[in-house]
Order: structure tokens, then sequence, then C-alpha cells
């Protein structure tokens, strides 16, 4: 993608990270918020496009909730051995790994149409 590979070279100046380190904390704020609410505003667009059942239902609750759960709570993990803890430190990667597990596991029977 031609956007990704200008940004790449882009990345490889350093007074390109200069310019953005002189930006002021809220207008980075406000461009993060942008950024991630048009990401999350996708992601609901491509989960509402789906016919959604009583598994995937499931699945999608089971992982946004340990995911937000570590992400609010993060000493939760604190008693946990160190391999453990930097695997599921973030969020996005409790969640992720608990959507695939999730997936595997988790057998709904689905009532027969009439």
């Amino acid at each position: 993608d031609y956007i990704a590979a200008m940004l790449i070279l882009l990345g490889l100046f350093p007074i390109v990270g200069a310019v953005f380190s002189l930006m002021p904390d809220p207008v980075l704020g406000g461009a993060t918020l942008l950024m991630f609410g048009t990401v999350a505003a996708a992601g609901i667009r491509i989960v509402s496009s789906q016919n959604i059942g009583r598994k995937e239902t499931l699945v999608l609750a089971v992982s946004l909730s340990l995911g937000l759960g570590v992400e609010l709570m993060p000493d939760v993990l604190s008693q946990a051995p160190e391999a453990i803890r930097s695997i599921f430190s973030s969020g996005i990667t409790t969640g992720g790994l608990t959507a695939i597990i999730a997936n595997i596991v988790i057998r709904v029977k689905e009532e027969e149409e009439r």
C-alpha cells in the first residue's frame, strides 16, 4: 500500500519525529482519539454486518470482558509468573488470545429453526 510505504519512509527521517514531538499533548491526544474512534467504528461495522449467533456472542463477550478487565485492573496479574504477565499485560493480547481459544473451545448447540 502506498500510504504504508510512505509512512515507513517518513519514519526513517529524524526530523519527522522531531516535528511530532513538538506538537502539544492535547493535539496528539485529539488525533489519537480520532484515530481509535475510527478504528472502533470500522470494527463495529464489520461485526454488525455478520450473522451473530449465540456462540459468537459468547466469544465476543468473554474476550471483551477479559481484555477490558486486564486494562482496567492491571494488578490482577501481580501474582502470576513473569512469562504470563508479559503476555497478558496488554488488553489487546489478552482479548485476542481469549477470542481465539474461546472460539475453539466453546460449543453451543443452536436451536433448530422451525
